[in-house]
Protein backbone atom coordinates (compact mmCIF):
# COMPACT_ATOMS: atom_id res chain seq x y z
CA UNK A 1 0.00 0.00 0.00
CA UNK A 2 1.11 3.45 -0.76
CA UNK A 3 -1.24 6.39 0.26
CA UNK A 4 -0.16 9.75 -0.86
CA UNK A 5 -1.32 12.86 1.25
CA UNK A 6 -0.86 16.39 0.89
CA UNK A 7 0.62 17.72 -2.70
CA UNK A 8 1.56 21.67 -3.46
CA UNK A 9 -1.77 23.33 -2.09
CA UNK A 10 -1.62 21.77 1.17
CA UNK A 11 2.11 21.36 2.45
CA UNK A 12 5.10 23.46 1.33
CA UNK A 13 8.69 22.29 2.48
CA UNK A 14 7.89 19.53 5.04
CA UNK A 15 10.49 19.01 7.70
CA UNK A 16 8.64 17.17 10.44
CA UNK A 17 6.34 14.02 10.74
CA UNK A 18 5.16 12.21 13.93
CA UNK A 19 2.36 9.43 14.49
CA UNK A 20 0.09 9.62 17.33
CA UNK A 21 0.19 5.53 18.30
CA UNK A 22 -3.33 5.89 19.92
CA UNK A 23 -5.61 7.19 17.84
CA UNK A 24 -3.55 7.41 14.06
CA UNK A 25 -3.58 10.74 13.91
CA UNK A 26 -0.18 12.16 11.73
CA UNK A 27 1.08 15.76 12.44
CA UNK A 28 2.83 17.31 9.95
CA UNK A 29 4.96 20.54 10.34
CA UNK A 30 5.71 22.42 7.50
CA UNK A 31 5.96 25.90 5.75
CA UNK A 32 2.91 26.92 4.75
CA UNK A 33 0.85 29.91 6.09
CA UNK A 34 -0.18 27.41 9.32
CA UNK A 35 2.86 25.43 9.98
CA UNK A 36 1.32 22.00 11.45
CA UNK A 37 -1.28 19.87 9.39
CA UNK A 38 -3.08 17.08 11.64
CA UNK A 39 -4.32 14.54 9.57
CA UNK A 40 -6.55 11.15 10.14
CA UNK A 41 -5.53 8.04 9.74
CA UNK A 42 -7.57 7.83 6.19
CA UNK A 43 -5.52 11.09 5.19
CA UNK A 44 -8.35 13.79 5.52
CA UNK A 45 -6.71 16.85 6.91
CA UNK A 46 -8.59 17.31 10.32
CA UNK A 47 -6.38 20.77 11.79
CA UNK A 48 -4.60 23.32 11.11
CA UNK A 49 -2.85 26.08 13.22
CA UNK A 50 0.56 28.09 14.39
CA UNK A 51 0.53 30.69 11.86
CA UNK A 52 3.79 32.80 11.43
CA UNK A 53 3.66 35.43 14.54
CA UNK A 54 5.11 36.44 17.76
CA UNK A 55 2.43 34.63 20.35
CA UNK A 56 2.96 31.46 21.89
CA UNK A 57 0.54 29.09 20.29
CA UNK A 58 2.43 31.17 16.81
CA UNK A 59 4.90 29.11 15.20
CA UNK A 60 7.29 31.00 13.35
CA UNK A 61 9.83 28.03 11.45
CA UNK A 62 8.38 24.44 12.42
CA UNK A 63 11.96 22.53 12.34
CA UNK A 64 10.35 18.99 13.59
CA UNK A 65 7.09 17.96 15.26
CA UNK A 66 6.43 14.93 17.86
CA UNK A 67 3.32 13.47 19.51
CA UNK A 68 3.06 12.48 22.85
CA UNK A 69 1.34 9.41 24.22
CA UNK A 70 -1.19 11.92 26.11
CA UNK A 71 -2.19 13.10 23.26
CA UNK A 72 0.00 16.63 22.58
CA UNK A 73 1.77 18.09 19.60
CA UNK A 74 5.17 19.27 20.42
CA UNK A 75 7.05 21.59 17.77
CA UNK A 76 10.83 22.54 17.73
CA UNK A 77 10.54 26.51 16.60
CA UNK A 78 13.92 27.04 14.99
CA UNK A 79 11.86 31.25 14.50
CA UNK A 80 12.30 31.97 18.12
CA UNK A 81 14.33 29.29 19.30
CA UNK A 82 11.95 27.44 21.61
CA UNK A 83 9.56 24.36 22.10
CA UNK A 84 5.87 24.65 21.78
CA UNK A 85 3.12 21.93 22.45
CA UNK A 86 -0.12 21.99 21.74
CA UNK A 87 -3.41 20.22 21.88
CA UNK A 88 -5.13 18.65 19.00
CA UNK A 89 -7.29 21.44 18.30
CA UNK A 90 -4.10 23.29 17.95
CA UNK A 91 -4.43 25.27 21.22
CA UNK A 92 -0.95 26.50 22.54
CA UNK A 93 -0.21 24.59 26.52
CA UNK A 94 3.26 25.38 26.31
CA UNK A 95 6.00 27.45 25.19
CA UNK A 96 9.67 26.83 26.25
CA UNK A 97 12.40 29.16 25.63
CA UNK A 98 14.81 29.03 28.45
CA UNK A 99 18.53 28.22 27.10
CA UNK A 100 17.84 26.89 23.45
CA UNK A 101 20.68 28.05 20.78
CA UNK A 102 18.76 26.09 17.87
CA UNK A 103 15.80 23.32 18.96
CA UNK A 104 16.03 20.82 16.45
CA UNK A 105 15.04 17.25 16.31
CA UNK A 106 12.53 15.73 18.71
CA UNK A 107 10.70 12.81 20.00
CA UNK A 108 8.30 11.65 22.65
CA UNK A 109 9.10 8.77 25.39
CA UNK A 110 6.39 6.58 26.22
CA UNK A 111 6.00 8.52 29.40
CA UNK A 112 5.40 11.60 27.22
CA UNK A 113 8.74 12.99 27.89
CA UNK A 114 10.77 15.23 24.94
CA UNK A 115 14.35 14.03 23.51
CA UNK A 116 15.13 16.89 21.37
CA UNK A 117 18.48 17.68 20.08
CA UNK A 118 19.98 21.78 19.60
CA UNK A 119 21.91 21.83 16.57
CA UNK A 120 23.65 24.46 17.97
CA UNK A 121 24.59 24.14 21.61
CA UNK A 122 25.45 20.28 19.95
CA UNK A 123 23.30 18.60 23.07
CA UNK A 124 20.95 16.63 23.90
CA UNK A 125 17.88 17.32 26.00
CA UNK A 126 14.89 15.35 28.04
CA UNK A 127 12.34 17.80 28.52
CA UNK A 128 9.60 17.07 31.00
CA UNK A 129 6.31 18.75 31.82
CA UNK A 130 2.63 18.34 32.69
CA UNK A 131 1.26 19.14 29.06
CA UNK A 132 -2.36 18.77 29.85
CA UNK A 133 -1.55 21.55 33.03
CA UNK A 134 0.30 23.05 30.60
CA UNK A 135 3.34 23.38 33.09
CA UNK A 136 7.08 22.96 32.48
CA UNK A 137 8.59 20.97 35.15
CA UNK A 138 12.60 20.65 33.65
CA UNK A 139 14.81 20.43 30.71
CA UNK A 140 18.17 18.71 31.33
CA UNK A 141 20.94 18.42 29.10
CA UNK A 142 21.49 14.32 29.29
CA UNK A 143 24.69 14.49 26.05
CA UNK A 144 27.25 17.51 24.96
CA UNK A 145 30.00 17.81 22.85
CA UNK A 146 27.38 16.53 19.76
CA UNK A 147 28.53 18.24 16.19
CA UNK A 148 25.07 19.69 14.84
CA UNK A 149 22.80 16.91 15.76
CA UNK A 150 19.45 17.11 13.92
CA UNK A 151 17.08 14.07 13.99
CA UNK A 152 16.83 11.82 16.82
CA UNK A 153 14.88 9.14 17.74
CA UNK A 154 13.95 7.30 20.82
CA UNK A 155 12.58 2.92 21.15
CA UNK A 156 9.63 2.94 22.58
CA UNK A 157 10.57 -0.63 23.61
CA UNK A 158 13.92 -0.47 24.95
CA UNK A 159 14.48 3.31 25.85
CA UNK A 160 17.87 3.36 23.12
CA UNK A 161 17.89 6.71 21.64
CA UNK A 162 19.73 7.62 17.93
CA UNK A 163 20.82 10.79 16.75
CA UNK A 164 21.56 11.98 13.53
CA UNK A 165 24.80 14.36 13.60
CA UNK A 166 25.73 16.22 10.54
CA UNK A 167 29.53 16.65 10.20
CA UNK A 168 31.37 19.91 9.19
CA UNK A 169 32.20 19.61 5.37
CA UNK A 170 35.40 18.79 3.78
CA UNK A 171 35.89 20.37 0.60
CA UNK A 172 32.55 20.22 -0.71
CA UNK A 173 30.96 16.90 0.66
CA UNK A 174 29.23 16.70 3.80
CA UNK A 175 28.53 13.88 5.88
CA UNK A 176 26.16 12.12 8.64
CA UNK A 177 26.81 10.31 11.66
CA UNK A 178 24.30 8.08 13.64
CA UNK A 179 24.91 7.90 17.23
CA UNK A 180 23.39 4.88 19.02
CA UNK A 181 22.62 5.35 23.03
CA UNK A 182 21.33 3.17 25.62
CA UNK A 183 18.78 4.07 27.58
CA UNK A 184 20.71 4.83 30.83
CA UNK A 185 22.35 6.70 27.88
CA UNK A 186 25.57 5.08 26.94
CA UNK A 187 27.25 5.16 23.89
CA UNK A 188 26.96 2.21 22.15
CA UNK A 189 27.74 2.69 19.03
CA UNK A 190 28.35 5.46 16.05
CA UNK A 191 29.09 5.32 12.47
CA UNK A 192 30.01 8.31 10.20
CA UNK A 193 28.91 8.67 6.00
CA UNK A 194 32.45 7.32 5.38
CA UNK A 195 32.02 4.07 7.69
CA UNK A 196 28.90 3.32 6.40
CA UNK A 197 29.82 3.31 3.25
CA UNK A 198 32.63 0.96 3.56
CA UNK A 199 29.98 -1.72 4.49
CA UNK A 200 27.21 -0.63 2.35
CA UNK A 201 26.83 -0.20 -1.13
CA UNK A 202 26.33 3.56 -1.40
CA UNK A 203 27.23 6.60 0.30
CA UNK A 204 24.58 7.74 2.98
CA UNK A 205 23.55 10.78 4.06
CA UNK A 206 20.56 10.34 6.21
CA UNK A 207 18.29 13.12 7.22
CA UNK A 208 16.10 11.63 9.50
CA UNK A 209 15.62 8.44 12.02
CA UNK A 210 12.63 6.37 13.94
CA UNK A 211 12.55 2.61 15.43
CA UNK A 212 9.92 0.46 14.23
CA UNK A 213 7.84 -1.40 17.03
CA UNK A 214 10.56 -4.65 17.11
CA UNK A 215 13.39 -1.58 17.64
CA UNK A 216 15.33 -1.62 14.25
CA UNK A 217 16.60 1.79 13.37
CA UNK A 218 15.28 3.17 10.25
CA UNK A 219 17.04 6.32 8.08
CA UNK A 220 15.77 8.07 5.30
CA UNK A 221 18.96 8.39 2.92
CA UNK A 222 18.88 11.22 0.65
CA UNK A 223 21.96 10.26 -1.37
CA UNK A 224 20.69 7.16 -2.63
CA UNK A 225 16.76 8.55 -2.41
CA UNK A 226 15.70 5.38 0.05
CA UNK A 227 14.66 4.68 3.53
CA UNK A 228 17.06 1.97 5.16
CA UNK A 229 16.95 -0.29 7.72
CA UNK A 230 20.08 -0.35 10.29
CA UNK A 231 19.63 -3.29 12.31
CA UNK A 232 19.07 -3.21 15.79
CA UNK A 233 21.08 -1.00 18.48
CA UNK A 234 23.37 -4.34 19.23
CA UNK A 235 23.26 -5.45 15.42
CA UNK A 236 23.99 -2.14 14.04
CA UNK A 237 25.11 -1.36 11.42
CA UNK A 238 23.39 -4.56 8.94
CA UNK A 239 21.97 -2.81 5.65
CA UNK A 240 18.37 -3.54 4.50
CA UNK A 241 16.84 -1.80 2.35
CA UNK A 242 13.37 -0.83 2.90
CA UNK A 243 12.16 1.34 0.30
CA UNK A 244 13.84 2.49 -3.07
CA UNK A 245 12.36 3.40 -5.33
CA UNK A 246 9.45 6.24 -5.49
CA UNK A 247 11.13 8.82 -3.22
CA UNK A 248 12.46 12.15 -3.87
CA UNK A 249 13.79 13.67 -0.80
CA UNK A 250 13.03 12.18 2.01
CA UNK A 251 13.02 14.34 5.62
CA UNK A 252 10.79 12.68 7.64
CA UNK A 253 9.45 9.22 9.39
CA UNK A 254 7.53 7.74 11.60
CA UNK A 255 5.52 4.61 12.31
CA UNK A 256 2.46 4.27 12.92
CA UNK A 257 1.02 1.87 16.17
CA UNK A 258 0.14 -1.03 13.59
CA UNK A 259 3.91 -0.65 12.00
CA UNK A 260 3.29 0.93 8.85
CA UNK A 261 6.04 3.37 7.55
CA UNK A 262 5.15 7.11 7.60
CA UNK A 263 7.72 9.04 5.18
CA UNK A 264 7.81 12.58 4.55
CA UNK A 265 8.72 13.59 1.14
CA UNK A 266 9.95 17.38 0.79
CA UNK A 267 10.93 16.68 -3.21
CA UNK A 268 7.07 16.44 -3.86
CA UNK A 269 6.06 18.02 -0.85
CA UNK A 270 4.20 14.87 -0.09
CA UNK A 271 3.45 11.94 2.97
CA UNK A 272 4.06 8.62 1.28
CA UNK A 273 2.22 5.42 3.99
CA UNK A 274 3.57 2.26 3.37
CA UNK A 275 2.07 -1.23 5.15
CA UNK A 276 4.74 -2.87 6.76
Amino acid sequence: LRLSLGGWGSLVNPSGVSACRRSGRLAVAHDGEKRIHVFGPNGSCLQRFGERGDADDDVKYPLDVTVTSDGHVVVTDGGDRSVKAFDFEGRGVLAVREGFCLPWGLDATPESEVILTDSEAGALYRLTADFKKGKFKMCQMIWSQLIRPRGVAVSQTSGAVVVIEHLRAQGHSSSTRVKIFSAEMDLIGQMDSFGLSLIFPSKIYATAVAFDKDDHITVTDVCSQAVISLGKPEEFPVFNPLISYGLFYPVGLTYTANNSLVVLDSGDHSIKIYSS
